[in-house]
């Protein structure tokens, strides 16, 4: 799966409002700091790998959650929003979807 192909799904599927355009523009974006959304943009920006990928990488499974390690730890916080780590669960959540749901069209 690329990083665009992921990005639409969670987009599609989330209700998190991923998206601000096309999913290289979201990526510019969000590398640049002009997400619409803030938490969104740096959930963006942690899939890209902070300007590693385009949206025609490949991104596996575990790349993807590993990605999000980072910002899980910061909205785990005490003095982190909570609409954050909400935003965050439910993107790994529809990671795990995005790719079960690819592995289910294999077989």
């Amino acid at each position: 799966m690329t990083l665009s192909e992921l990005l639409t799904h969670l987009d599609a599927h989330s209700g998190l409002g991923l998206l601000d355009g096309s999913p290289q523009e979201t990526l510019d974006k969000a590398l640049d700091g002009e997400h619409r959304g803030p938490i969104a943009g740096e959930i963006v920006k942690a899939l890209g790998g902070a300007g590693e990928r385009d949206g025609q990488t490949p991104i596996d499974r575990a790349q993807a959650v590993k990605a999000l390690g980072p910002l899980r730890l910061k909205y785990m916080g005490d003095d982190a929003p909570v609409e954050g780590f909400r935003m965050v669960e439910k993107t790994i959540t529809g990671i795990d979807d995005a790719f079960n749901e690819e592995a289910l069209k294999e077989k």
